[in-house]
């Protein structure tokens, strides 16, 4: 499967890249994680023709801003959007005019599945479980053709985000604080707690998306931290938009 990085900045765009979503690429699916604004970029990238999943961690804008580009895609399928309890009420009450186009009015059909914690099957196997925000917030793990991916952010450490990156073949987890940085009263992932995630869950290799726009505002930011941290974590990856990894 390929894993394409559509968006990788926390918060905001700047010219690093442009805020959260993630591309899976399977024989049948095409699997999105979470709707910044690099979700407009998908149809670079996936077919159109197969069925299209999109899962949403949470309702911040930096991981819902990109829904208003939906009106550019031609999906053959019904896009299904998937996340935790409330999640529709909350999409209809700012996919609407006068802010973007309705769903009613895209040029194909969405449905929604809002999924209680736990393990269910869409039809492909998917754990979500909570994780540590200001907001609700899922995380969560698909496994497919054989490789097991987990997604987690925004979040700050937890065993949940643990239990989700599980023997994961790829850990995607947020990298919003800078090495050492805490931010007890808005939770998010230093470098040294994404590793720790992936140690404690065996994880084969570690993504880091989700750089907090404002303190890591080059992508040299982000390469000393892989080089920085590639010893401890040999499997580790620091993310930039447009980039494939083979999974």
């Amino acid at each position: 499967m390929n894993v394409t990085f559509l968006g990788t900045n926390g918060w905001y765009d700047t010219l690093t890249g442009n805020t959260c979503s993630v591309l899976v690429q399977s024989d049948d699916w095409n699997i999105i994680f979470d709707a910044g604004n690099g979700i407009a970029k998908a149809d670079r990238y996936i077919d159109q023709g197969k069925p299209t999943i999109l899962f949403l961690s949470h309702c911040h804008l930096d991981h819902l801003a990109g829904l208003h580009t939906l009106t550019k895609f031609r999906f053959r399928y019904p896009l299904q959007i998937y996340g935790q309890p409330g999640t529709e009420a909350l999409l209809r009450s700012i996919v609407r005019e006068p802010f973007m186009v309705p769903f009613e009015d895209l040029p194909y059909l969405v449905g929604f599945t809002e999924l209680q914690e736990g393990s269910h099957r869409v039809p492909f196997p998917v754990e979500c479980r909570p994780l540590v925000h200001p907001v609700p917030c899922y995380g969560y793990a698909i496994t497919l053709e054989g490789r097991k991916i987990a997604f987690c952010t925004d979040t700050g450490f937890c065993e949940n985000a643990v239990i989700l990156s599980k023997d994961a073949d790829l850990a995607i987890t947020e990298c919003g604080l800078r090495p050492g940085e805490e931010s007890p009263d808005w939770p998010h992932l230093n470098p040294e707690q994404a590793i720790r995630i992936a140690r404690e869950a065996g994880a084969t290799r570690l993504a880091l998306i989700h750089f907090a726009a404002h303190t890591y505002t080059s992508l040299k930011d982000r390469s000393a931290i892989e080089k920085r941290y590639r010893k401890e974590f040999p499997g580790l990856i620091a993310t930039r938009d447009g980039l494939t990894v083979l999974v």
